[in-house]
């Protein structure tokens, strides 16, 4: 999944359903983080608060990198964090906000999207093609994407400059605040422009649906994101954003890494927090 602007000579074939730009620098060892700040969690079913808190900090136990998570469930009023404001470069997760920004600003101007910005947009998430983002991204300049980022009050999160979109800045706290624009009703997205990025995240090819979805109930409806990038420092970034509803709850995601070794090995931290998540929900 690239997340440096893309350049032909870069990019990697089919092997990757995304095209990664992948640093040709040998990825750092990944270190644990100096300092290992507690999992919090909030809500009004005190035991499912506890036992979340417990299980998350169990399920990132000898983990190494560094690890963000954020946890939002409306119906038990539940939240759950872990260094919900460290930045990580955003690999390509950045393209969910980038439909946000086209669908908003499409708004603004009172229209609807042209068939070539379907187009692009539908191969920017469901296969996270990099050549149509960087079109988009473009496309919309950084005026635009500032003032959806103003209007949906992402402060934290600053746009990669010079058209690479992949090293735009991202926190936890950023990313809760865009799946809850996407999954509820609100002033920033219209409701169609809601149910359209949900669709196209529940239609994101199979290889990449790794991630947050792991273990989730079969009744509950699955929309993701995932992007995953190595740099020479800080290794492998893997990223997973997800949006939950059914079995009795309505929930988001988010886990953010860094400082993996390899993809794999950022995907299974990913998926040992996904999976109790899952589970304690489902037995709330």
């Amino acid at each position: 999944m690239a997340h440096l602007r893309p350049r032909r000579s870069h990019v990697l074939g089919a092997t990757l359903a995304a095209g990664a730009l992948i640093s040709t620098v040998a990825a750092a060892a990944p270190a644990a983080a100096a300092t290992t700040p507690a999992v919090s969690c909030t809500s009004s079913n005190a035991a499912l608060a506890e036992k979340l808190r417990k299980d998350i900090t169990a399920a990132l136990a000898n983990r190494t990198g560094t690890i963000a998570v954020g946890l939002y469930d409306r119906t038990t009023k539940t939240t759950c964090t872990l260094r919900p404001s460290t930045a990580f470069d955003s690999a390509s997760v950045v393209k969910v906000t980038v439909l946000a920004t086209l669908l908003w600003d499409a708004k603004n101007q009172g229209r609807y999207l042209t068939d070539r910005e379907t187009t692009l947009a539908k191969a920017m998430i469901t296969k996270s093609d990099n050549a149509a983002t960087s079109t988009l991204w473009k496309q919309l300049g950084m005026t635009k994407i500032k003032g959806f980022l103003t209007a949906a009050g992402m402060t934290q999160t600053k746009p990669g400059a010079n058209g690479y979109w992949g090293l735009t800045q991202i926190t936890v706290t950023d990313q809760q605040k865009l799946l809850k624009l996407i999954t509820a009703k609100n002033t920033v997205l219209s409701d169609n422009s809601r149910a359209y990025i949900l669709k196209l995240m529940s239609q994101v090819v199979s290889s990449q649906r790794w991630g947050t979805p792991y273990g989730v109930p079969s009744d509950v409806t699955v929309a993701v994101k995932n992007g995953w990038l190595s740099r020479a420092t800080n290794g492998w970034r893997v990223h997973s954003i997800g949006a939950f509803k059914g079995g009795g709850h309505d929930y988001v995601i988010t886990v953010l890494t860094h400082g993996n070794s390899t993809m794999n090995y950022g995907i299974t931290t990913i998926q040992n927090v996904a999976k109790v998540i899952h589970r304690d929900l489902a037995a709330a």
